[in-house]
């Protein structure tokens, strides 16, 4: 019964309110550049490496998009995505860092330790520095690299920031969760600090400007003070669409009709953020970029259902390995691209633009072996076959184990408690816990009733650990068909044992109460000395110091931390 209706709802939530009339040449309150007459850049080609423009966005839900039947209004992302080419079977991870850290370098999280979670602010953890970022590869090829935004892989020593990994210029925040205008982050009570950095100092001076708008001005800085002759990476991951939920006045009023207050707003920043993009577009055009550039558009997760966001009519939401988690909004706009305006189902993961990008580059993979991603512009540009037929979501040993899980279930060869994800070709096999498991349609009305829908879930994943869908004829995950295939649960637990066999240790660290903020000027950033850092490096607590004199000192001094943080830790919620 429920199924039937959520089909049902569905004729009605997929119902969009109409769009705007927009002037797709215009600056909009976005913008800081002159309304002067573009520049004209020189003919398409590959005579030059490209200029690569990375936009990611933060939450984005599947649906919240235009052209996945939306209410939210993105007339940008949808010409852009027309005109270019639209990719329907392209994942992503489910929750922040695992994202970012396998478009960094390419690689699987079990391939860099960062396969549980995220990284907290407190963690002495950051992006393992023996990693070969993409924007080293692309310095390498003599692109100039600028990173704008949110970097989220970890600052505990300064060797781990983003102006050490490879980028040039970096302006933006190093957690994952700021105050659009104040640019705080709290990370539990009394535990608060100031976030946003100009390089490797704190931009203080910045304090008050809606960071949308502030890093869309800093990218058309960039293009401006650039010479298009000289190839340009700039990454730009938007703090957009993450809560907390913020957003310019202007954009809220054009959806007050929306009676669900969250959505509203999340509705207003999805806005908001599309017209950066328009702007972002219209300054390549300006300065000459467009005509050899390649734009790549990306959600870095599922959109997270209590916060407004909407992943139907997919299955899950963000932090979980349920479709709405994993499968992204992207799409590559590019006057290069030889098959544009279409639709391209080929396999697509986020760890394939590492090779894809540099390969665009004319950089040099021969020294990076092992990586998980493959080279899909011939997929994207021409139409051809993607070279990849399979995707570990991923495999998480700390995660919390499922209670009906066992070796047993995984025919005596996997542990069906341990929450992994995997697909390889049609099939999707998911084992342990997957995470939250319901469709939840947009949430557009006030007080939207949420009981009724959660009797499918309830019915449906008691007492499981083992589920099996073929993702090409269900993607919408309704039908498990793990006991009618136990054939092609084996084959695929089998690939699980394989990949679990390559996995290196989770870099999971205790928190540290010496990054509070408190001790470092009322802002987040490195706190570690290398001295530090060494004993501190990928485990939960320190090493003993070789020093002996300067082992008492640090003793006394970490004696008073547990202490000030056992005062903290009692206050948490």
């Amino acid at each position: 019964m429920a199924v039937y209706a959520l089909t049902g709802f569905s004729l009605v939530s997929l119902l969009s309110f109409g769009y705007l009339s927009w002037d797709w040449m215009k600056p909009s309150l976005v913008a800081d550049v002159a309304t002067d007459p573009m520049e004209k850049s020189l003919p398409p080609a590959f005579a030059r490496p490209p200029h690569i423009i990375f936009i990611l966005t933060d939450d984005q839900g599947y649906h919240d998009v235009g052209y996945h039947g939306s209410d939210i209004q993105t007339p940008t992302l949808d010409r852009l995505a027309a005109e270019g080419v639209k990719l329907e079977n392209y994942y992503i991870q489910p929750i922040c860092t695992p994202s970012r850290s396998q478009l960094i370098t390419g690689r699987y999280q079990i391939h860099t330790g960062l396969q549980h979670s995220i990284i907290r602010p407190r963690q002495p953890n950051c992006l393992p520095l023996d990693q070969v970022t993409l924007p080293q590869k692309l310095q390498e090829a003599g692109y100039s690299t600028h990173m704008v935004g949110k970097w989220h892989l970890g600052f505990y020593k300064k060797e781990c920031l983003p102006t050490r990994r490879g980028f040039d210029t970096f302006l933006g925040s190093l957690t994952g969760n700021v105050d659009y205008y104040t640019y705080d982050n709290c990370d539990g009570p009394g535990v608060c600090g100031y976030d946003l950095h100009e390089g490797e100092d704190v931009a203080w001076d910045q304090s008050g400007k809606y960071s949308t708008f502030l890093y869309t001005q800093r990218v058309s800085k960039i293009l401006a003070s650039h010479s298009p002759k000289e190839p340009i990476f700039i990454y730009v991951a938007f703090q957009a669409v993450h809560t907390p939920l913020q957003s310019p006045k202007e954009y809220i009023y054009r959806y007050r009709s929306m009676g669900n207050v969250a959505r509203r707003k999340y509705a207003a920043m999805v806005t908001c953020m599309d017209e950066a993009v328009k702007n972002i577009t219209w300054a390549l055009k300006k300065y000459g970029y467009y005509d050899n550039s390649v734009i790549v558009f990306s959600t870095d997760n599922g959109g997270q259902t209590f916060s407004g966001g909407s992943n139907w009519p997919l299955r899950g939401r963000k932090g979980t390995y349920w479709e709405g988690g994993v499968r992204g909004i992207g799409f590559v706009h590019s006057p290069l691209i030889k098959r544009k305006r279409r639709t391209s189902w080929a396999l697509v993961h986020i760890t394939d633009w590492y090779p894809t990008l540099v390969s665009l580059a004319r950089g040099n993979l021969s020294n990076v072996p092992g990586l998980d991603g493959y080279n899909v512009w011939p997929a994207i540009s021409e139409g051809k076959e993607s070279p990849r037929t399979e995707i570990l979501h991923n495999i998480d040993p700390l995660y919390n184990h499922a209670k009906y899980g066992s070796l047993e279930d995984g025919f005596g060869i996997w542990n069906t408690a341990v929450q992994a994800s995997i697909r390889v070709g049609e099939w999707k096999l998911l084992t342990g816990d997957p995470g939250y498991s319901d469709w939840i349609p947009p949430q557009t009305l006030t007080n939207f009733p949420g009981s009724w829908w959660n009797l499918e879930r309830l019915t449906d994943g008691l007492r499981k650990s083992v589920w099996l869908f073929n993702i090409t004829a269900d993607p919408y995950e309704r039908y498990d068909l793990s006991d009618q295939r136990p054939d092609v649960v084996r084959t695929l637990l089998m690939r699980l044992v394989h990949y679990n066999r390559t996995a290196i240790p989770v870099r999971y660290p205790a928190e540290n109460p010496r990054a509070h903020p408190d001790f470092n000027g009322g802002a987040w950033g490195p706190w570690a000395s290398e001295d530090d850092a060494e004993e501190w490096e990928g485990v939960g607590k320190p090493l003993k110091s070789r020093n002996k004199k300067k082992k008492c000192k640090i003793c006394k001094l970490r004696s008073f931390f547990r202490k000030l943080n056992t005062r903290l830790m009692s206050n948490r919620i």
